[in-house]
């Protein structure tokens, strides 16, 4: 039976043509950062979309600018042609109220000379006033223009009628042959006995990472070397990177989501509404994430906006892995890695032990031992630890160092068990939990890290009152 292929739509065209708007309508989310502000989008960003029974990969591009040096706009425009590489077709927007530029006659030259499969739409067409650019249009020799309006969804249905002739279809395997019922506990060796095949395993989800950091520490260096390619912009420019920028990637066939995003500067100093609503992109990304890659630059390891941007993972109960970044620059190493242990050691002692690895992003050094840092620090966060297991050591713990007295009457800790990983979670039944000094509850929590081996995991422990200890026959 045939099936659709997934489609592939570049979105091009001038600055400010309203390309992010409707890249966020398509794919059903607010993604790309949306702005009057000409330019807003630098890199481009692809998502999954369904529109009108299609299977679209969608991809939002920078505006293009007839630049052709080593400036940020020229950069930009590179970067839109390497999208447009991908694409299977072009989906060139223009602004049916502002009429047709000059820039929209120049690309549409360009375009029809790529010899590459290109739609034309024309957005913000709602209302009377776009009538007049809307026959503009025909004048690109492009076709006929689609009429939509990105902002309030109209002309859709024109849009996907528009991508069918596109739309290649491919057969599935075989059909008609039946599936097998396997029972559940049927062992490798027993299925190759009877002939069958197991089912496949499942496809590993992929790991979320995300890189951040302060402004111009090259955070989207280290992105473009670990994939092997210019995915996102890079320069000497701080604050380069506006949207939060996912790369689908796999390393060592494990699956990964990649995602850039833009610098934290102090609360203070973010001012302009457009950084405001990237900073608020960047929040977001930390909260998804499995794994966070804070970068450091070496030459200024561990100010106070990066250990704000550390404990704000540690928080939101993250993985963190601190990647110190152009170590290759430093002269003296050691002082370097011992001012940032100290550092570490007194500013973050809710993740002490938390993966450092020293890496040259744009040499590519060490990068591989970052990425099994990762993963580790990843496995670490998944952990589990069997309640019996917990309880014995608890014990120990409270023999050690028993509760301290409160009013005369020691506190009674009755037992502890995992509630839940990612991160990892303890209940700890107490007799009176309000009264267990805080200065306790670190004690445990510290011990839990040396003992099963959780240095850097954000650990949280969670008080409770409890009369017996369920688990006091295991």
């Amino acid at each position: 039976m045939p099936v659709a292929q997934r489609l592939t739509v570049a979105i091009v065209g001038r600055p400010n043509v309203g390309k992010s708007t409707l890249f966020n309508r398509l794919v059903g989310k607010k993604l790309a950062l949306v702005d009057d502000t000409p330019g807003v989008t630098r890199d481009w960003r692809a998502a999954d979309a369904r529109v009108g029974g299609l299977d679209l990969t969608v991809v939002d591009t920078a505006g293009l600018e007839e630049v052709f040096d080593d400036s940020l706009e020229a950069r930009m425009r590179r970067q839109t042609e390497r999208a447009m590489e991908r694409a299977d077709v072009i989906l060139f927007m223009v602004d049916a109220r502002a009429g047709i530029t000059g820039m929209d006659r120049h690309f549409a030259t360009w375009l029809r000379r790529s010899n590459r499969p290109v739609v034309l739409a024309a957005n913000k067409a709602e209302g009377a006033a776009a009538r007049s650019g809307l026959i503009e249009a025909y004048e690109l020799g492009l076709g006929e223009p689609i009429a939509i309006s990105a902002e309030h969804g109209e002309g859709m249905a024109d849009f996907v009628q528009a991508l069918l002739p596109f739309v290649k279809e491919e057969e599935e395997g075989e059909a008609g042959e039946a599936e097998v019922a396997e029972p559940a506990e049927l062992d490798a060796e027993a299925a190759a006995a009877a002939g069958l095949d197991l089912p496949a395993e499942p496809e590993p989800k992929a790991l979320q990472m995300a890189i951040v950091g302060r402004p111009n520490v090259g955070k989207s260096t280290l992105v473009n070397s670990l994939v092997g390619e210019e995915r996102v912009l890079t320069g000497p420019e701080a604050g380069m990177t506006r949207d939060a920028i996912a790369v689908e990637w796999s390393w060592k066939g494990r699956p990964v989501r990649l995602v850039d995003t833009a610098g934290l500067r102090k609360r203070a100093r973010v001012e302009a509404k457009l950084e405001k609503l990237a900073v608020a992109d960047t929040l977001r990304v930390i909260r998804m994430a499995h794994v966070v890659v804070l970068v450091l630059d070496a030459d200024g390891i561990l100010d106070k906006q990066d250990l704000t941007i550390a404990r704000l993972v540690v928080e939101e109960g993250r993985s963190l892995v601190i990647a110190l970044n152009k170590w290759d620059a430093v002269q003296d190493k050691q002082a370097a890695l011992q001012q940032m242990k100290d550092r570490l050691q007194t500013s973050l002692p809710q993740a002490r032990g938390v993966h450092t690895v020293t890496i040259s992003a744009l040499k590519g050094q060490k990068l591989d031992t970052l990425l099994d840092t990762v993963f580790e620090a990843y496995a670490l966060w998944n952990r589990r630890i069997p309640t019996a297991q917990l309880n014995r050591w608890l014990k120990e713990m409270t023999e050690a160092h028993p509760p301290p007295l409160v009013d005369g009457r020691r506190l009674k800790i009755r037992y502890m068990t995992q509630v839940k990983a990612r991160p990892p979670t303890f209940a700890l039944f107490v007799s009176r939990p309000v009264e267990l000094p805080e200065q306790y509850s670190r004690y445990l929590v510290n011990g839990l890290r040396e003992v099963f081996g959780m240095p850097g995991v954000p650990i949280r422990m969670l008080l409770r009152k409890g009369s017996s200890n369920p688990y006091a026959d295991d």
